[in-house]
């Protein structure tokens, strides 16, 4: 195949990637810069192309290049961040990838793939200009913070009760606490409460989601740049030190990158900490509340959550059950959101009929806790002048997460709550049916905790011999 031939292919393929494509020969002179890789520069392709790596990016200091060092000492460099100025003096933050070619030992070119994550990168920095800001004695803030207190907790369900109960105790101690429970249970809401029900209340509460933040930026979000780990770094404070003296919750922990997880056992092991391309250590004394929303053996199982981490957080154990669990707890939690979205928007709604209870309470909620509020806040909002909230009021799907609702004889009059007794109890026992009896594989198709259905079996005096 002909030399053009294979600079075609090239060509075409590296358009095809989402990633910006930059090689240089071994003189360093552009040979391929793609579209993405102009975009995310801001430059012009012609700008690059046959140009040297020097007269392109004038901006860049040699000692700063990773292109060049992988030309010069055929060192590669991988996900390395990187602040620089385009040939305009814009200032670009990437995540590159720069490898040398050689042949027969021969550095012949240099093949530079990146990320831009400019807008990350200041959305990264704004979080946390905005966490210190949280940190701010509340007397010098501009505006109040809201803060969540166990009297913003609901909920008299025996399996939430316990959860509750433990929660209350924890937050007389300063031991880690790991919490579990599906998304929209309430885990923050239980993890504020633990720290401003504690002896840290008047220090800082910060929250970060895992999840949130790209993994190349995580690390120095959480403890900190040193000027110079990185080109363009600056020397910043990290969630750990801005949370000095109060609690970090971590939201998402198994989202996490997995090497990133074992320097935080180490820093929760010997209790200080190492910025990003720093040389000093600083102590720190913050108490770590950890949240996911799986099983948490799930997903040791899956290897997202070190074993040693886990059991290391796993001091206190929370497991907040979904509001399919306790639907016994709708009303009182219906009736709480009432009265908060009756002041938010001026309304005067005293009660909520039996009819529009009814259909709450045969709702079975795939967006838990969240996903009523949201129901109850519309339900309110978009209300007249009436006094009485019915089912008209609610708009929400009268399908639940199960294709087909179990058969069921009962009379026509019927209570609500002892006809979803009964629908639960023919679930549960067409369930041990399929699985033989055995418990675990029961629960397991009933997608609920072992624990929960061994409480419902109880509950119901179900006899599984």
């Amino acid at each position: 195949m002909k030399k053009e031939y294979y600079e075609k292919i090239i060509q075409e393929l590296i358009e095809l990637i989402d990633e910006g494509v930059y090689i240089v020969d071994n003189k360093g002179v552009g040979c391929f810069y793609n579209d993405k890789m102009a975009s995310m520069e801001k430059v012009n392709v012609d700008d690059v192309l046959k140009k040297t790596f020097s007269d392109a990016f004038p901006e860049v200091r040699n000692t700063d290049s990773t292109m060049l060092k992988a030309l010069l000492k055929g060192e590669p460099t991988l996900k390395k961040q990187q602040t620089y100025k385009n040939f305009y003096g814009k200032e670009i933050t990437t995540i590159n990838s720069t490898i040398p070619i050689n042949i027969d030992g021969e550095t012949v070119a240099a093949i530079e793939v990146a990320k831009d994550i400019t807008d990350i990168r200041r959305m990264s920095d704004t979080l946390l200009e905005l966490q210190k800001e949280k940190t701010t004695p509340p007397e010098q803030r501009k505006n109040t913070i809201k803060r969540y207190t166990f009297d913003d907790i609901h909920g008299k369900n025996e399996d939430f009760q316990i959860a509750l109960n433990r929660a209350r105790k924890a937050a007389e101690t300063d031991a880690s606490v790991f919490i579990y429970g599906e998304t929209g249970t309430g885990k923050e809401l239980f993890a504020q409460s633990i720290h401003y029900g504690g002896k840290r209340h008047n220090k800082p509460f910060l929250a970060q989601n895992c999840a949130a933040i790209p993994e190349s930026l995580l690390e120095g979000l959480l403890f900190g740049t040193s000027k110079g780990s990185f080109t363009g770094a600056v020397d910043r404070e990290g969630l750990f030190e801005q949370a000095n003296g109060g609690t970090l919750l971590l939201d998402e922990i198994s989202a996490m990158p997995y090497d990133l997880q074992s320097k935080l056992l180490r820093v929760l092991q010997e209790s200080y900490i190492r910025r990003v391309g720093g040389m000093k250590d600083i102590p720190i004394n913050v108490r770590i509340i950890a949240t996911v929303n799986e099983p948490p053996e799930d997903l040791i199982a899956q290897g997202k959550l070190r074993s040693d981490l886990y059991y290391r957080l796993n001091v206190v154990n929370l497991q907040i059950p979904a509001l399919r669990e306790r639907l016994d707890d709708v009303q009182v939690l219906a009736e709480s959101f009432l009265e908060k979205f009756n002041k938010r928007y001026n309304k005067e709604i005293w009660m909520i009929s039996d009819g529009a209870l009814k259909k709450l309470k045969s709702h079975d909620y795939p967006g838990n806790v969240r996903e009523l509020q949201n129901i109850m806040e519309q339900a309110v909002s978009m209300s007249d002048n009436e006094h009485v909230l019915t089912e008209k009021n609610l708009a929400m799907s009268t399908v639940s997460r199960r294709t087909k609702a179990p058969a069921i004889d009962f009379e026509k009059d019927v209570p609500l709550d002892e006809y979803l007794e009964r629908i639960e109890v023919k679930i549960i026992r067409d369930a041990l049916i399929e699985s033989g009896g055995n418990i675990s594989k029961a629960a397991e198709k009933l997608q609920i905790k072992r624990q929960t259905l061994q409480h419902k079996l109880k509950k119901h005096k179900l006899n599984i011999e």
